[in-house]
């Protein structure tokens, strides 16, 4: 509950100071993408390959998870998607309501964990777009399976994850330009602190983070009953130092698959 706390008056906080990730798209977007001509990204720079999506989405039940911030919910909602945006950060869900508000959108929006799905009923949705958020859960394994479970037979996830590697370095270090190896996978922000050391965390406006292993955000969609039908990576952008040697983020295309 503490990470869940701190996490959401931090996103709260972000909003607040415009950072990237909860920048609304603007009216030109909305419009074009309600000609036909949208894209999303759920990683950082690239965008998610259009024959990932079926061949029209008027219509389809999305629902935007981990998503608030004005910007996958309503480009989806413009191109005739029948949407539900779903965030912790109650800020980044006014966002999405400004944007709906000021171009004539309709969609819902819930706030809530992303672990915790509990108020979306079963088989409700045929698409779930989820942008690089899992980071903000300590156990990613729940978050696949309440979208299991809120999908219909065959409906199908867009991910969006950090690839575990960037945690391992120092991110002080990383953005002076030197690579420090200083961290283990599965790692926390607060994971290696002494009390007195969280106790001063948890009064600071920043997220805690985790760096999952590849085995939890891969083989734990699997074990959710998803098929990976789907791969990309993406670099994380701003001029970092570790996009000359690999890509940080992964992005996965799976399907539901209902055992019978």
């Amino acid at each position: 509950m503490e990470t869940m706390k701190q996490n959401k008056r931090a996103w709260d906080n972000k909003v607040e100071n415009g950072s990237v990730y909860t920048k609304a798209v603007s009216k030109e977007i909305i419009e074009k993408s309600k000609l036909g001509e949208w894209q999303i990204t759920v990683t950082t720079e690239r965008f998610v390959p259009r024959n990932w999506f079926p061949g029209s989405i008027e219509g389809l039940k999305v629902l935007c998870l981990a998503s608030g911030g004005g910007q996958q919910g309503p480009i989806l909602a413009a191109a005739g998607a029948e949407v539900t945006v779903f965030d912790l950060s109650i800020k980044q869900l006014e966002q999405d309501v400004m944007v709906a508000k000021r171009d004539g959108l309709k969609l819902r929006t819930i706030q809530g964990d992303m672990s915790d799905l509990h108020v979306l009923e079963d088989e409700t949705f045929d698409l779930i777009v989820h942008p690089v958020s899992n980071v903000f859960v300590e156990d990613v394994r729940p978050v696949w399976k309440e979208a299991a479970r809120v999908l219909k037979d065959k409906g199908v996830m867009i991910a969006g994850f950090t690839n575990p590697l960037l945690f391992i370095f120092d991110d002080e270090e990383e953005r002076k330009g030197q690579l420090s190896v200083n961290h283990s996978i599965p790692f926390s922000t607060i994971g290696g602190l002494s009390e007195e050391e969280i106790v001063e965390y948890l009064k600071s406006n920043e997220t805690i983070e985790f760096g999952h292993t590849l085995e939890d955000q891969i083989q734990g969609q699997i074990d959710a009953g998803f098929m990976i039908a789907g791969f990309y990576e993406d670099d994380f952008g701003g001029n970092r130092i570790l996009d000359k040697y690999i890509k940080t983020f992964v992005a996965t295309r799976a399907i539901k698959e209902k055992v019978e």
